[in-house]
């Protein structure tokens, strides 16, 4: 046999994969490999080969292989049988043992967890363990139905608890009777479980959730520009859900464009991005994150768009473009999720995406972005830009009421920056006390405001 073919039975070298031992007096160390193998991506043990890649050989008899199956199935939990065949390599027997991926990357050997890492098999930590373990059960346990461990009554909010009574009875007919105390409205509402609160409990009328899920919060971002990470303002969320999207929306709305202003009977009131849509993505993104992730929700505001991210991918039956289409609704945290229906935060029909669609469209904006990143679900609302201001300066001139002399001194500000009272006067040739009637009409209007004072006050456009 060649060289080459040698090569391609037993590998060029060690690898993720591929693994040499020198005979099966090393059986704790095949072990090893075949719990590191399966945790990993499979591989293949190569036994009768040296460390430096020399063909040793086996000796094989009668039952070997027999024998080595049923040890190895002994020796592993859950019980690995691998494929176990003898290859001639220059004239010598190898054992070639082929372990597959297993499908939970659990497997014990000798009662304890390997890992592959380049050449070697490390154990795995603890923690490691530990997390393979949850990620496995995870499906089965309900974050929002387990008891919340320390908490009382006394870490409840009793004004949180009566203004969530007062919006489920307006938004869906949902009422207690008059009085009742909370240990009884949270029987109602199945929040306790004997004497003990459920996370839901908290996560809605907690005085401080984060005491007990420091992961259940928003960060909150504004960046310059539309890509990098020049932070111009950063911010932490905390409180109970309802806190959080109050504070989330007050953090976008500080950081987006807003148009404002009158004319004699009306207020035209318009923001840059619809902000029903907002709303729903951060309904959607804290009632159905992964609570168990140790991740915030992410919230940043670039120049020309919006992001929001949540821990937690997206149901098996659901993809990110089927969101954009009717859709049922597979909630993550079912139990929480009736409680927030409740006061209109969400819908049962898996309508909340096609609203942020629609809320997009009627604005004539692009779509929202859906995409699951980084083991998470992240919505991109793309923004108007420049051509917002240039819309809303359009509708301001066409939807108020204003004289000739007014738009002559808006023509006027729009090409030099600014006027006085004098200059308005003399350019529209008009008294002062005309000039001044005419400035103040533009200030109520909220297209003119005043700046600088005494006698160096002068009117500019209004953002």
């Amino acid at each position: 046999m060649n060289n080459k073919t040698s090569q391609k039975i037993i590998g060029a070298a060690e690898s993720t994969t591929i693994e040499w031992k020198k005979s099966l007096s090393v059986f704790h160390e095949i072990m090893e490999t075949i719990s590191a193998f399966s945790n990993t991506e499979g591989g293949k043990i190569l036994v009768g080969v040296s460390d430096d890649g020399e063909v040793l050989g086996v000796q094989i008899g009668k039952g070997t292989i027999e024998d080595l199956v049923n040890k190895i199935g002994q020796h592993t939990d859950p019980k690995v049988f691998p494929k176990i065949s003898v290859k001639k390599v220059g004239g010598k027997d190898v054992i070639v043992i082929d372990v597959k991926e297993s499908r939970d990357h659990l497997v014990l050997a000798d009662g304890l967890p390997y890992k592959r890492v380049g050449r070697t098999s490390p154990r795995m930590s603890k923690d490691e363990y530990e997390g393979l373990v949850f990620e496995k059960h995870k499906e089965k346990l309900n974050f929002d139905t387990d008891v919340c461990r320390g908490a009382t009554l006394k870490d409840i909010d009793s004004s949180k608890v009566q203004r969530f009574l007062d919006t489920a009875k307006v938004e869906r007919g949902f009422a207690v009777p008059a009085g009742m105390s909370i240990k009884d409205v949270f029987e109602r509402l199945e929040l306790s479980r004997g004497q003990k609160l459920l996370n839901t409990a908290i996560l809605l009328f907690g005085k401080r959730p984060q005491k007990f899920f420091v992961q259940a919060k928003i960060r909150a971002g504004r960046i310059k520009g539309t890509s990098g990470q020049d932070f111009i303002d950063m911010k932490v969320v905390e409180g109970t859900i309802p806190d959080l999207r109050e504070g989330a929306m007050k953090f976008i709305m500080d950081h987006t464009k807003h148009a404002v202003f009158f004319d004699a009977n009306q207020r035209f009131d318009r923001w840059e991005y619809p902000l029903r849509a907002l709303e729903e993505v951060l309904n959607n993104a804290l009632a159905h994150r992964d609570y168990y992730s140790s991740a915030d929700v992410n919230v940043l505001v670039y120049d020309d768009r919006v992001e929001i991210w949540n821990p937690g991918e997206l149901p098996k039956q659901l993809t990110p473009d089927r969101l954009k289409e009717k859709h049922r609704s597979f909630p993550r945290n079912k139990f929480l999720a009736e409680k927030l229906y409740l006061i209109k935060y969400i819908e049962r029909w898996g309508t909340g995406t096609t609203r942020v669609v629609e809320a997009m469209r009627e604005e004539k904006l692009s779509d929202p972005v859906f995409e699951e990143l980084s083991g998470g679900l992240n919505v991109t609302l793309i923004g108007p830009g420049k051509a917002f201001e240039k819309a809303m300066e359009h509708e301001k001139l066409n939807r108020i009421d204003l004289n000739d002399r007014q738009k002559e001194a808006l023509d006027f500000v729009k090409e030099k920056g600014t006027v006085s009272r004098k200059q308005y006067a003399e350019l529209t040739r008009v008294s002062l006390r005309q000039a001044n009637d005419d400035i103040n009409d533009l200030m109520v209007k909220r297209v003119f405001r005043r700046i600088g004072s005494g006698s160096l006050i002068r009117y500019e456009l209004a953002s």
